[in-house]
């Protein structure tokens, strides 16, 4: 069996959900062929160049425009141009997927799965198409055309009631979870990886992803490393500014400033995020389905920081109405609300035992097993 996975780099989420059921086909299933690619770039590099460095540059700089266009294009002529571009982009993707002839199409993208539906409806392709949203409310971009797709997975039961009602026949939707890599659910060597980053067993240890990846970290991630340093000396944290020098310095030189290297330790890029949270207690980072996903499946509390608005807002909202998470929001005292959560024991049992409810650990594992059994 040939399967073909499409993604886009708007965001890392898309290319993390597509790499997690890459992994998950290549251990339970070592027959099966699998081709994987960025289906904006292979249509034209100008084009993927031109338009994910413009998300970045407004996501960053201009987020709310962002959450404009994001919310404008569930309907009216944002919707309607996406959809007419895509069908102009389907033609070019039609020669890969002949040179592929894929059986099963996983698409991680609503672009990818809107030139899909489109090469089926006029029968150019007829292969087994699978839907997979990356976030935790639905959006109207993923179900263009959707009596052409095959399969829906989605994060949550909210999500899958929302796609009923949308028209989507029951039977075609599993709630089974965003896929993450299976590597969240190893059983870690707690004392070991303590050892390895200078951290103490007996201290309450917070993971803080700065959100530095893309550059869309924003000014007040320096003010949370302030109050971390200067307060909370009985609590650890593992900051991750990720692919960003600018933060990794300037994290460097507060914690100097503080004396705090021994409570407070600073990362750049590290693949060792499962390691991380397996000995983490809280987690604060910003929304992305991934990040919340792999959180959850490690039954870490999360403190909400920095959505952009759309997409993360809207995660946002869901996670704080299922009392998964704590939303630190533009007015709110940073100090004040970190106090009352972080030295709230009760607080943290019962967001714990509620990341439960909606922890999907094996989704990669099972989705995989859906679409291929």
């Amino acid at each position: 069996m040939k399967t073909l996975i499409l993604y886009a780099t708007y965001g890392g989420g898309h290319i993390s959900t597509a790499n997690a059921v890459k992994e998950a086909l290549e251990n339970d299933y070592p027959d099966v062929q699998i081709e994987m690619i960025d289906c904006i770039e292979y249509i034209n590099k100008v084009i993927n160049k031109i338009t994910t460095s413009a998300y970045s540059e407004m996501a960053k700089k201009v987020p709310k425009m962002w959450g404009r266009i994001y919310k404008g294009s569930r309907k009216g002529i944002v919707a309607s141009f996406s959809k007419n571009s895509n069908k102009l982009l389907a033609r070019k993707l039609y020669k890969f997927i002949q040179s592929i002839d894929p059986d099963v199409i996983i698409s991680t993208h609503p672009f990818a799965t809107q030139m899909c539906t489109y090469l089926k409806k006029h029968n150019k392709i007829n292969v087994k198409l699978a839907n997979i949203l990356t976030d935790f409310k639905m959006h109207e971009q993923w179900l263009v055309r959707y009596d052409y797709v095959d399969l829906f997975f989605v994060s949550n039961e909210e999500m899958k009631k929302e796609l009923i009602i949308y028209g989507i026949p029951e039977e075609k939707i599993f709630a089974e979870g965003i896929p993450i890599s299976s590597k969240i659910s190893h059983k870690y060597d707690k004392e070991k990886i303590l050892k390895e980053f200078e951290l103490k067993e007996n201290k309450k240890t917070m993971l803080f992803f700065a959100g530095g990846g893309l550059g869309l970290a924003r000014k007040n991630i320096f003010e949370f490393m302030k109050i971390f340093a200067e307060n909370f000396k009985d609590v650890q944290i593992i900051a991750i500014s990720g692919k960003n020098p600018k933060i990794y310095e300037s994290f460097k030189e507060i914690v100097s400033q503080y004396n705090a290297e021994e409570r407070i330790k600073v990362l750049e890029f590290t693949d060792k995020v499962p390691e991380l949270m397996s000995i983490s207690d809280i987690v604060i980072t910003k929304p992305g389905g991934v990040t919340v996903s792999e959180s959850l499946a490690a039954n870490l509390p999360i403190i909400v920081i920095n959505p952009i608005p759309g997409q993360e807002e809207e995660n946002a909202e869901f996670l704080e109405k299922n009392e998964i998470a704590i939303w630190i929001k533009k007015d709110d005292n940073i100090k004040e609300v970190l106090e009352e959560i972080i030295n709230n024991d009760e607080k943290l049992k019962t967001l714990k035992e509620n990341t439960k409810k909606f922890a999907k650990p094996n989704s990669s594992k099972n989705i995989c097993k859906i679409i291929l059994e």
